[in-house]
């Protein structure tokens, strides 16, 4: 496959990025995750979340309140466990360790986890930032010395912990709070190289790298390209409003997961100056035409149908979807890859 998903939906508001597929090593130490949960009837499936397919694959079954998957991660990172297929999901930062987990079917997001390194340092940096998550879930919560705390903390967390594969994330929440591409780019530096080309580690990076391309504060580069209609539409057609330069395409799963969140913010500020243009790297007309319609995205849309050689997105290297870029009445950029809430934040801060 030419894509995959990244998977960083465990972190409220980020979402997943659909990606060019990049090549990952191989382990040959494995983990094995024992649990004894009460309240499951026997027989009951224990799956992990595939990360492309969002969807449960069945790892085992619960017996006499116990179960035990054994396997191997390439690199610590993310597993989200579902039991019965049903929520509440259950995010593990898993290792190759001998990871227990105990707790009761009525309180899963409770449940104790011990024996994973990585789990341990994840739980320490979650419950330091937990008090200030709203400013990433709620756009009323957001205020600038919450973002600085999620900063400070961040920042700390990585100073502490340079070479654990948690620390990549510690990075992603510093940059959504507070957009300090270059204090993420100083702290990035000082992990090992085994932590920068982890996967969380290279979406860091390409956010570092899609910082200093049309950064912020400069002006937006002009181009033209074919609406659903065959209309060019230029974006300096735009000037005098905000506007989100999204890039999207209607078999992107991700995409299609956070258009409800594009909508929400559409609908709210489009007549405060406000307006979005869609950059869609379909290929297919009938796909693309459908998707806007599903999702009920009603704004200006545009593509050559080329792909990921859209050439739209190859003027600001986009080789993630989904991506935004945010524009101002006189064509500069003031914001990047605002996701879920955190576009409702920045939006509500200047067009109040």
């Amino acid at each position: 496959m030419k894509k995959l998903f990244i998977l960083l939906f465990i972190i409220p508001g980020l979402g997943f990025s659909q990606a060019k597929k990049k090549t990952e090593k191989v382990t040959e130490t494995g983990f094995v995750l024992s649990g004894n949960i009460t309240g499951f009837p026997n027989g009951t499936s224990v799956s992990f979340l595939n990360q492309e397919t969002n969807q449960p694959e069945k790892q085992t079954t619960i017996e006499n309140n116990t179960f035990i998957i054994k396997g191997s991660m390439q690199e610590p990172g993310f597993k989200i466990l579902i039991f019965d297929d049903k929520p509440p999901a259950v995010p593990l930062f898993l290792d190759n360790s001998h990871v227990k987990l105990a707790g009761d079917k009525s309180s899963l997001e409770k449940l104790s986890i011990t024996g994973s390194p990585s789990q341990d340092q994840f739980m320490e940096y979650s419950n330091a930032i937990t008090p200030y998550l709203g400013i990433f879930e709620d756009s009323a919560a957001f205020d600038s010395a919450s973002a600085a705390k999620v900063e400070k903390l961040s920042i700390d967390f990585v100073r502490k912990y340079p070479n654990s594969y948690v620390a990549p994330l510690a990075l992603i929440r510093l940059t959504q709070a507070t957009q300090n591409f270059r204090k993420a780019e100083e702290l990035f530096k000082t992990m090992p190289e085994k932590v920068r080309s982890s996967q969380l580690g290279q979406y860091v990076y390409q956010q570092i790298e899609l910082s200093r391309i049309n950064p912020i504060g400069s002006v937006i580069k002009d181009f033209t390209q074919n609406d659903t209609s065959g209309r060019p539409v230029n974006i300096s057609s735009f000037r005098g409003k905000y506007v989100l330069l999204d890039f999207w395409a209607s078999w992107c799963r991700p995409c299609r997961m956070r258009n409800q969140n594009v909508v929400t913010a559409y609908n709210k500020f489009r007549d405060k100056n406000f307006t979005i243009l869609s950059v869609s790297l379909d290929q297919a007309k009938p796909a693309w035409l459908n998707a806007i319609q599903m999702d009920g995205l009603t704004w200006n849309h545009v593509s050559d149908l080329k792909g990921w050689n859209n050439e739209v997105a190859g003027i600001f290297h986009i080789t993630s979807i989904p991506q935004n870029i945010l524009i101002d009445p006189n064509g500069k950029i003031i914001a990047k890859n605002l996701r879920g809430p955190v576009l409702e934040n920045k939006l509500n801060a200047i067009l109040k």
